[in-house]
């Protein structure tokens, strides 16, 4: 009767030992989510906010900078590959594009 019992003791050992292990690891990623919340500052505080030159174009949607340059991006996010962050007024980069030369670059 002994021996049964300590066999059984013995067989439930490794099921018990990883149950252990199993809730610990919990508990650790619990508190570690628990400690992000905590220091979570929205990401929209560090966005720079667009100083006035967004605008709607129909079929494309909003954009920022001077659509009429070589470099704009076409884009909401980002005006040009030159100077992404701006302003597009004075920039020394600045090349004119004809609107219907960018069609048909885009057709290709």
């Amino acid at each position: 009767m002994l021996k049964t019992i300590v066999l059984i003791i013995i067989g439930l050992l490794p099921s018990i030992w990883s149950l252990w292990v199993l809730r610990k690891k919990q508990e650790r990623i619990r508190n570690r989510n628990r400690q992000i919340a905590q220091n979570y500052t929205p990401i929209t505080e560090y966005i720079r906010p667009i100083e006035g030159d967004r605008y709607y174009l129909e079929g494309v949607g909003y954009l920022i900078g001077d659509i009429s340059c070589k470099f704009n991006a076409r884009s909401g996010y980002m005006r040009c590959a030159v100077n992404p962050s701006g302003p597009c007024e004075n920039c020394r980069h600045y090349e004119s594009q004809e609107v219907n030369n960018y069609q048909s670059q885009s057709k290709h």
